[in-house]
């Protein structure tokens, strides 16, 4: 067996282990140095030991330590080869197996975590989220850079918030300003196109209009004066419509065209011959015994008065009875109404109610004939009104709905049992007599996107003493804006209030029966997202935070929806609104 001892040096510094074995005598030396002193010590033991074992003697009373080459057994040292004394200090081996034992720690622990180098397929998938239009990305417009978008009153509360999410989508922007100071300049970014201009002066709106393919018109007046008020709310809604179908004309004819965005002329009435082809005729519903003993006839006209205007008038005294003037459509070659989105009709009168009947079927066989019917109502003076084919319904329920395509003939007809007490201002007038004066009748445009989003106001927040002039001039521009023919999306935000955007639900109505307040920044961008959703096309509504009722209190159901820019919040809410309201 192996015999351990141990040898204590001279110096309590050191201590050294000698293992003897049977067989070849081996003897191994193994110091530790315990202190700095003990390291200086040994390194000049050390430096004896080589001196003595150059000379062939062995070092005594060493207290340090050397490793040894196996000893002969016939006791010759002399083939002994010397190594290198091993000086170990505890202090750097603790921190060199910390940093070990540390490394391995840290590779261990990340077994249970994901890679951070992603593979070609994530990095082409992430690239596709972040920066190919995903839910994440702010530029989820298609189309945005070629598009250029004209803000009208881009200083407002509402304008400042539009531009800076027009620019983030990536659409080329331009800003009606009024003044040209450095205060209204450094409002807007720099890459902003800025035209000074006032929106009450046409020349000026021709200029910012020019190069636009939509406007977002959200300018306001000052003042409730009502000059300010007439010259913004109004005329300047009236200018911006103008120009903007101006500017697209003049691209149509530069290009030898016609512009998508004009209507078609149907009927224009300014002189005798322009009646040719239209019929006056009588009818009734009843088909009564006594026909016309109790009655006092029907008598109606239509010619052009001394003025040069085209007067269809009249009176109605047979029950059940009615008169209506007639034509058959002649449109110009290559032209069909089914390109078209409604009639618009410039009338004047005193105000009666009148039905537009759309006849469509074969001419060679008037039996197969399909009626459509939508009610026109008028005010005392004159007035454009705006008929929507979607408005027309089949007099015979069975009739599938309204194909503009197939219509050949257009009736306007006066029925007295259809008026309502109330339907003109003359209180003490008879509902059997009418007169309605017609300027022109065209077909508006279709389109699938809002060429003018409006914002306008609902009239709640607005001092009750001048609440009235105040809506009178934005239901003026309102008006404009929907005889023009131009795709618009009106908006009447409830109160504005400073606060960040999408925090809260929002309501969609049409009726004027919100109160709430809405922040600035959920209006802008309720006009930003009408500019390409199909569904915003000629609707006007209100919008409002969303209002809890009491219990019990429920007068009628909204639409609230959470804005997020991850979603298309517009679109669902839109969708069940009327159009052409």
């Amino acid at each position: 067996m192996a015999a351990i001892s141990s040898r204590f040096g001279a110096s309590w510094g050191s201590c050294g282990f000698v293992a003897a074995g049977g067989g070849a005598k081996t003897t191994v030396r193994v110091a530790a140095a315990l202190d700095t002193e003990a390291t200086a010590k040994a390194g000049k033991s050390s430096s004896r030991a080589r001196r003595a074992r150059k000379d062939g003697g062995e070092p005594g009373g060493s207290s340090s330590t050397a490793l040894l080459a196996p000893t002969h057994p016939d006791g010759g040292g002399g083939g002994g080869v010397a190594l290198d004394d091993v000086i170990v200090n505890p202090v750097g081996l603790g921190r060199r197996s910390r940093q070990i034992f540390d490394e391995v720690w840290r590779k261990f622990s990340r077994l249970g975590q994901m890679s951070t180098v992603a593979s070609p397929e994530q990095e082409e998938q992430e690239g596709v989220l972040f920066r190919g239009g995903g839910p994440m990305c702010d530029f989820a417009v298609p189309g945005a850079q070629d598009t250029t978008v004209l803000v009208v009153g881009a200083t407002s509360r509402i304008g400042r918030i539009v531009v800076r999410k027009l620019m983030l989508r990536g659409y080329n922007v331009k800003a009606l300003v009024r003044r040209n100071d450095q205060e209204v300049i450094d409002m807007l970014p720099r890459s902003v196109d800025i035209v000074v201009g006032d929106v009450g002066d046409a020349s000026s709106v021709q200029a910012a209009v020019s190069g636009c393919n939509k406007v977002i018109y959200c300018a306001t007046a000052r003042s409730t004066i009502t000059g300010d008020l007439n010259r913004v709310d109004n005329q300047g809604v009236r200018n911006v419509t103008k120009a903007f179908q101006d500017y697209y004309n003049q691209l149509a004819q530069s290009r030898a065209g016609k512009s998508s965005k004009s209507k078609l002329s149907i009927a224009k009435f300014k002189s005798a011959k322009s009646l040719q082809g239209w019929e006056v005729n009588q009818g009734s519903y009843f088909q009564d015994i006594y026909p016309s003993r109790f009655d006092e006839g029907t008598d109606a006209s239509f010619e052009i008065s001394e003025n040069g205007q085209a007067v269809f008038s009249g009176f109605v005294f047979t029950r059940g009875g009615y008169v209506e003037v007639s034509k058959r459509l002649s449109l110009p070659l290559g032209s069909t109404l089914d390109r078209y989105d409604g009639l618009l009709l410039s009338v004047g009168g005193n105000g009666r109610s009148y039905v537009i009947i759309l006849e469509t079927g074969p001419l060679a066989d008037t039996s197969q004939s399909k009626k459509y019917f939508a009610r026109m109502n008028t005010k005392v003076g004159f007035c454009r009104v705006r008929v929507p084919f979607s408005d027309f319904r089949p007099v015979n329920p069975q009739d599938p709905p309204l194909d503009p395509f197939l219509v050949h003939t257009l009736t306007i007809r006066f029925e007295p049992k259809k008026q309502r007490p109330g339907d003109s201002s003359q209180g003490a007038s008879d509902p059997r007599n009418f007169q309605l004066i017609m300027e022109f009748i065209k077909a508006l445009p279709t389109g699938q996107e809002t060429d003018i989003v409006l914002v306008s106001c609902t009239g709640s927040g607005i001092e009750p003493n001048r609440r009235e002039q105040v809506l009178k001039a934005k239901k003026a521009g309102e008006d404009a804006l929907r005889r023009s023919g131009l795709g618009y999306t009106i908006v009447c935000p409830g109160p504005l209030q400073e606060e960040p955007g999408g925090q809260r639900a929002l309501i969609f109505d049409q009726g004027n029966r919100i109160s709430q307040g809405i922040s600035c920044a959920d209006v802008a961008d309720i006009c930003v997202k009408a500019l390409h959703d199909s569904t915003a096309r000629n609707k006007s509504f209100d919008v409002c935070y969303e209002h809890v009722s009491k219990q019990g209190d429920e007068l009628y159901e909204l639409v609230a929806h959470l804005p997020d820019k991850a979603n298309n919040y517009l679109a669902p809410a839109l969708s069940v609104l009327e159009k052409n309201t």
